[in-house]
């Protein structure tokens, strides 16, 4: 078997809302109304003005993103042109949750509106230092279910190797914030030939999941060995990604990278579009290059509060990747991760949401809208299980 070896480069009413949605705070509903494959719903983004004297080509290189990401308050409040008192309080969050936004989805962000939903999910919020009961930085177990560093085996027939700690952007909502630190190296070779030596030993897992991080942030050299090395053990039928950097860096998916993973089919890809203004041209086009390649693209949004918590702002969504043939799949109800309570939205709420959006859109616009249970137990879905209106029993639990 290959050693794996190198660094990274890195029931809707007349007014088309569900019941106890039409009220919600939610900024896509504030402005103009939101035009699909691309268009901004506010009247101003950044934009590229700040990057003025930046080249197309630089603007199109992934690694000239990844090395200009903004990493400082300083630095954020100075491009966003908005006074330093915006963010104030948010230096010690920075401090515990480091900061990283690419120029790309910086652009795409309205700077004079605090509640503008990209600029939600990735600039600090002095709430996330908050301590709620019931709250923990590893929610799900994690860190109880790893037999090697890295490798998490919650079921019985497949496995998530955590291949690096380093995503492109940092998204406030995360799951596994705790493991945000240093960004070198980028990828941790100490743990992936142990993960792939468990794998090979235990013949029950026919499915690999790639996670981190964002695995794209690997180089295709690194991913070719690591990928190359999984698919040479028998029992390994499937090989999935998990990466945001569609979303957030998509000129990441390049014809070199696309050329590298189709090598490795069946492979599935799984990417996180939260509200239909992710949905850009370039976000599409890095889409298309997997698609084309005969990778299947799904997408697990996270449903967050005052972001994509109402009918009309997820139905635009569902929608949206509709039409770039990217498939909804799951629609995670926010996990208790401390610091992240500010984005969790009412589980009833978003059964109203679904309710609504089984009779608003087709079949091939609906995720599944699932709980992932605290303590590694898996994922419970939640949906209406009686009459109307009630809400009793929540994915069969009383």
């Amino acid at each position: 078997m290959r050693k794996v070896i190198g660094s990274a480069t890195c029931k809707p009413g007349s007014s088309g809302r569900v019941r106890g949605c039409s009220k919600k705070n939610n900024a896509s509903q504030q402005k103009s109304p939101v035009r699909l494959g691309g268009g901004s719903a506010f009247g101003c983004k950044v934009g590229r003005e700040p990057w003025g004297g930046v080249s197309a080509a630089q603007w199109g290189d992934w690694e000239w993103q990844y090395r200009n990401r903004i990493r400082s308050l300083k630095q954020l409040v100075s491009l966003m042109n908005t006074p330093v008192g915006s963010l104030a309080g948010c230096g010690s969050v920075a401090e515990r949750y480091p900061l990283a936004v690419t120029p790309y989805f910086l652009s795409l962000m309205d700077p004079a509106e605090v509640g503008d939903p990209l600029r939600r999910q990735c600039f600090p919020d002095p709430r996330e230092l908050d301590i709620f009961p019931g709250e923990d930085d590893d929610p799900l177990g994690e860190q109880e279910k790893m037999p090697v560093p890295g490798l998490i085996h919650r079921y019985p027939d497949r496995c998530l190797i955590i291949v690096t700690k380093v995503c492109a952007v940092y998204c406030r909502h995360c799951n596994r914030k705790r493991i945000w630190g240093n960004e070198s190296p980028r990828v941790a070779r100490g743990w992936l030939q142990p993960a792939i030596d468990y794998i090979a030993r235990t013949p029950s897992l026919r499915e690999v999941i790639l996670s981190g991080g964002d695995p794209l942030l690997l180089s295709e050299g690194v991913l070719d060995l690591l990928l190359g090395s999984l698919r040479a053990i028998p029992h390994v039928e499937v090989l999935r990604i998990g990466s945001r950097a569609p979303v957030t860096l998509p000129m990441r998916v390049t014809p070199e990278l696309v050329a590298t993973l189709k090598r490795y089919r069946p492979l599935w890809f799984n990417t996180q579009f939260n509200h239909v203004r992710e949905i850009t041209p370039e976000s599409t086009r890095a889409c298309e290059r997997l698609l084309m390649a005969g990778i299947p693209v799904s997408n697990q949004s996270v449903l967050l509060r005052g972001i994509n918590d109402d009918y009309q702002t997820m139905r635009d969504l569902l929608i949206g990747l509709e039409r770039i043939s990217v498939r909804p799949y799951y629609l995670f109800q926010c996990d208790p991760v401390r610091g992240v309570r500010h984005f969790r939205a009412d589980i009833h709420s978003g059964m109203e949401i679904m309710e609504g959006l089984r009779n608003g859109v087709s079949g091939l616009c609906l995720p599944r809208y699932v709980l992932d249970c605290p303590g590694g137990r898996g994922k419970i879905p939640l949906q209406h299980v009686s009459g109307p209106n009630s809400f009793d029993k929540i994915g069969g639990m009383d």
